[in-house]
């Protein structure tokens, strides 16, 4: 009887470690998406298109920071997505020589031309040079706050106005992204386009900047050989690429020659404000120190002008719409902010609330005191931040920090989107709103380093 009672005391335990084996596997590695014969993990990933962020994100947590997707068969979409901090550091600094945006990236990006976000190597360091060159000269600044300033009280206040008293519903991003689209238009090439006003006007390069993107972003998850068919046969996503792209050309172009007239004409003719502009900056460039800009080149304003518009519209424009959404669930964070505001900008306002306000006394260099403020935006960049992955691919074989070893050429994509939401970086909390996580113990802004 002792014998028997052993030995089903062995099978029963025997069971449970069987048991608690397969749990605790089934548990770590659950099976987000199949790989399938031919057809690779895209079925699976096709139903989660709506919320592709928010899926990707999920993969991620359960998947250590890092996930392998296998695409079809010859399709070209096998890519390693990484939200491991020591990764991404790894790419973007230590062995940033390694990854270049590359031909692939150029291929998807094409209708941006040569502009700084295609470019690579020497170019990309002339571009980024003269940018941030030209982008910090103090006409400049000015040049870039009287424009803000101006569409704010000339733009976006009256629409507000006019919406408040007729009691009307408005689509907030709608209107920031025509509020980024005029300042961006107007510090780009000096002319107002007037997208944002009570009418709502639909220009049409603001509508081919949005039909480029989203051709853009399925670009990414299509084999190569289907989207280059559907741009070759002219149906769907890339017919409305191609028409923006003719639209981005012409108007352009037209920028480009009645500033190339300004100039013809002598500089006593120039307005003060068109002198400012970066494609004014951008024609006078220096090519003795930036050997590789061609201003006289038209299609290098062209890009120049393009990729000033896609980073100035875009990512202030969702910036400000996550924001204030943000905002308008947090309203203790909107208390603190217009405390901190009246305290350090406006300390003579009455003690009614009421805020006497000048622009022309504004000086910029006050928003330094506005920690919070500064910490609630970092904040809602890190929730929704305006650019959501990023791609590269190295030019040689590599082995990241977390072991995976990635091929030349092969594709690498992070997810801002999903850093920002995990646990294993952020803590617990990580799906919170909490401004409070930029400010140091002393009260001053905290920097996190990448």
């Amino acid at each position: 009887m002792a014998l028997v009672s052993l030995l089903e005391i062995s099978i029963a335990f025997t069971c449970f470690l069987i048991f608690q084996f397969f749990l605790i596997k089934k548990k770590q590695h659950r099976p987000f998406l199949t790989n399938w014969p031919i057809l690779g993990m895209l079925p699976g990933l096709v139903p989660e298109l709506p919320r592709v962020y928010d899926f990707l994100t999920e993969v991620l947590e359960d998947g250590n920071l890092n996930f392998l997707f296998k695409g079809p068969t010859l399709g070209g979409l096998d890519m390693l997505f990484t939200v491991d901090p020591a990764n991404i550091h790894h790419i973007m600094s230590s062995n940033f020589a390694n990854y270049p945006k590359g031909t692939e990236f150029k291929k998807l990006f094409d209708v941006l031309g040569d502009g700084i976000f295609n470019a690579d190597s020497e170019l990309w360091k002339d571009l980024r040079k003269s940018s941030q060159s030209m982008m910090s000269h103090p006409e400049f600044q000015r040049f870039s706050l009287a424009t803000s300033l101006s569409k704010l009280e000339k733009g976006l206040v009256p629409l507000l106005d006019h919406v408040a008293k007729e009691k009307l519903v408005v689509d907030l991003q709608d209107v920031f992204q025509r509020f980024t689209f005029d300042t961006t238009f107007v510090l780009a090439t000096g002319y107002d386009p007037g997208c944002l006003s009570v009418e709502m006007p639909e220009i049409e390069f603001a509508r081919a900047l949005d039909d480029a993107e989203e051709a853009i972003f399925y670009r990414h998850l299509k084999p190569e050989l289907v989207w280059k068919m559907q741009r070759l046969i002219g149906v769907g996503g890339e017919l409305k690429l191609k028409r923006a792209h003719a639209i981005f050309d012409r108007v352009c172009s037209e920028c480009i020659a009645s500033k190339r007239d300004e100039i013809s004409r002598g500089r006593d003719n120039i307005s003060s404000s068109s002198s400012k502009d970066l494609l004014m900056s951008s024609i006078n460039v220096d090519t003795t120190k930036y050997k590789l800009l061609n201003p006289s080149d038209d299609r290098f304003l062209r890009d120049t002008i393009l990729s000033f518009m896609l980073a100035g519209r875009d990512t202030t424009g969702s910036a400000l719409t996550w924001f204030f959404w943000l905002l308008c669930k947090n309203q203790e964070t909107v208390a603190r902010i217009r405390q901190e505001i009246n305290t350090n900008l406006f300390p003579g306002n009455k003690t009614d609330g009421s805020v006497s306000y000048d622009s022309d006394s504004f000086n910029p260099q006050e928003v330094k005191k506005l920690v919070y403020l500064h910490g609630a935006i970092c904040e809602a960049l890190r929730l929704y931040p305006p650019v959501p992955f990023q791609h590269k691919s190295p030019t040689e074989p590599d082995v990241l920090p977390s072991g995976h070893k990635v091929d030349a050429n092969s594709k690498i994509l992070f997810c801002l989107y999903s850093l920002g939401r995990m646990k294993s970086v952020w803590g617990e909390d990580a799906f919170e709103f909490r401004p409070e996580r930029w400010i140091s113990e002393s009260g001053r802004s905290l920097h996190e380093p990448s």
